[in-house]
């Protein structure tokens, strides 16, 4: 993990510490480890209430209640998943704030319309949901330490407003 990630994730644990507010990850191409790197700071659960890590599709619709015909429809990974999975996320837990990742980190799995380094990642409160699509270059390493990083890029100053 770089320092930069560590950095941001003392930031994120600052904020949601200062405002008692709390956040869970849904979790697929990264495999819990957001949630890992966010355990790893002593005293995370102040503001860390759970992880997801919701590799299959399976695991999508059973423990987030995701769609098995959004799945089917538009593939795990794709905007309508992403969504689905970052308020699945909220509403299967007791947190404020919810990050969901899906995507292809590689280095098999990609194709034309989907490549390896294909990411969407989610995140939501109560009352609002954004999904956004990334494209990262490298591999399976780097791809899913990028996740990491813009993910909690953007839950930043989504808490901060």
């Amino acid at each position: 993990m770089t320092k930069q990630i560590v950095e941001l994730i003392n930031d994120l644990a600052v904020l949601l510490s200062e405002k008692q507010l709390k956040v869970c990850t849904a979790e697929s191409c990264t495999g819990g480890l957001i949630a890992k790197s966010f355990t790893d700071l002593p005293g995370s659960s102040a503001w860390f209430e759970r992880g997801f890590v919701t590799y299959s599709n399976e695991s999508k619709i059973e423990m987030l209640g995701v769609s098995g015909s959004i799945i089917d429809y538009y593939g795990a990974v794709s905007e309508p998943v992403a969504t689905a999975m970052a308020v699945g996320a909220l509403k299967h837990s007791h947190a404020d704030y919810s990050i969901a990742v899906t995507g292809v980190a590689g280095p098999g799995g990609g194709s034309a319309e989907k490549p390896v380094g294909t990411v969407w990642i989610g995140i939501a409160n109560q009352s609002e949901t954004r999904t956004q699509k990334f494209l990262f270059d490298g591999n399976r390493e780097m791809v899913r330490l990028l996740t990491m990083r813009t993910v909690i890029k953007q839950l930043l100053p989504f808490v901060e407003s």
